[in-house]
């Protein structure tokens, strides 16, 4: 993993530099993996995205002779050494507030380098936990985002057109103070909490179970919508509830979110696979598998929660 201290400092030398290619260059050779994304937006510009990120430097000068503007990318995580903390202010999100509520409370100290985006945002930095992998996640009701293991982020001197205006991502600020990691999973139960679903008591109906879970499926945003309904379909499926059932009782609510039918299917019958074991028995004793979910026969499952996205 690239140390997180070499990943801060390259972004500063290269900050506000006018060639996007020799700046590409001068981060790979910190040691910082890097992609080419498309001229002055974020999608990756090479097959597999940031899978595919390098710090070879004939690789690098060949993505940038071919598209000499391409923005920078860099994958977060381990793969980087880093991770960020997105805050985002476009549209009817501004992230700022919450941002602020997460310094107030302790969760936010360890930043080593702010940098600000086109649309007035802010990217914060933190080096990434040796040893442990954090995911990315969306929190788009309160305008954060996390970019760690699964994720990437545009760089400085990278840039956008907005309002007909060119905009730089550049660096805003560097820590005058210990720099330390971010607990990612604190961050997001502190900004966009959870509800739980109560044990399940004989006899209790799944609508008491699913209330309060079907009621915040029904207000995330897009971006969240799928992954939250995977999640709380999860928590139904470990508290015993059918599948059928926890389709029941989530079904409106994601449709209410703005999912389509056959996506809440999948994402309800992929949750319990990943949280179910491979067969199960039916009250009547009758082994049976648990990949036949509303009436459909499918193969046994053989991704772990993780690989499904969470």
């Amino acid at each position: 993993m690239t140390e997180a201290f070499d990943v801060l400092a390259a972004l500063i030398r290269v900050d506000r530099s006018p060639n996007l290619g020799v700046a590409a260059r001068s981060l790979a050779g910190a040691g910082v993996p890097v992609f080419p994304c498309v001229v002055e937006g974020k999608r990756p510009l090479t097959r597999r995205g940031f899978l595919d990120a390098s710090s070879d430097p004939e690789q690098v000068a060949a993505w940038w002779s071919r598209t000499p503007n391409a923005n920078i990318g860099i994958p977060t995580g381990a793969a980087s050494g880093v991770v960020v903390v997105d805050v985002d202010v476009h549209g009817p999100h501004d992230g700022r507030a919450a941002y602020q509520r997460a310094t107030d409370a302790g969760l936010v100290d360890g930043a080593g380098l702010l940098a600000r985006t086109p649309t007035g945002g802010t990217h914060v930095y933190f080096p990434a936990t040796p040893g442990k992998e954090q995911r990315s996640w969306q929190a788009a009701d309160v305008g954060v985002d996390f970019r760690g293991d699964g994720g990437y982020i545009i760089a400085p001197p990278s840039r956008r057109i907005i309002d007909g205006n060119v905009r730089l991502y550049e660096v805003a600020d560097i820590a005058a103070h210990s720099v330390g990691t971010v607990d990612a999973g604190r961050l997001r139960d502190f900004l966009d909490p959870r509800p739980v679903a109560p044990p399940r008591a004989e006899g209790t109906s799944v609508a008491v179970d699913g209330k309060r879970l079907a009621a915040w499926v029904a207000g995330r945003s897009e971006g969240e919508r799928n992954r939250s309904l995977f999640w709380a379909a999860c928590r139904l499926a470990e508290n015993g509830v059918s599948a059928t059932d926890a389709l029941d009782a989530l079904g409106t609510a994601a449709q209410s979110a703005g999912l389509g039918d056959r996506e809440i299917t999948t994402t309800v019958r992929s949750a319990y696979r990943a949280t179910q074991p491979a067969s199960e028995v039916t009250p009547g004793g009758r082994s049976q598998s648990a990949g036949r979910w509303f009436g459909r026969a499918e193969s046994p499952p053989s991704a772990a929660l993780g690989r499904a996205g969470l």
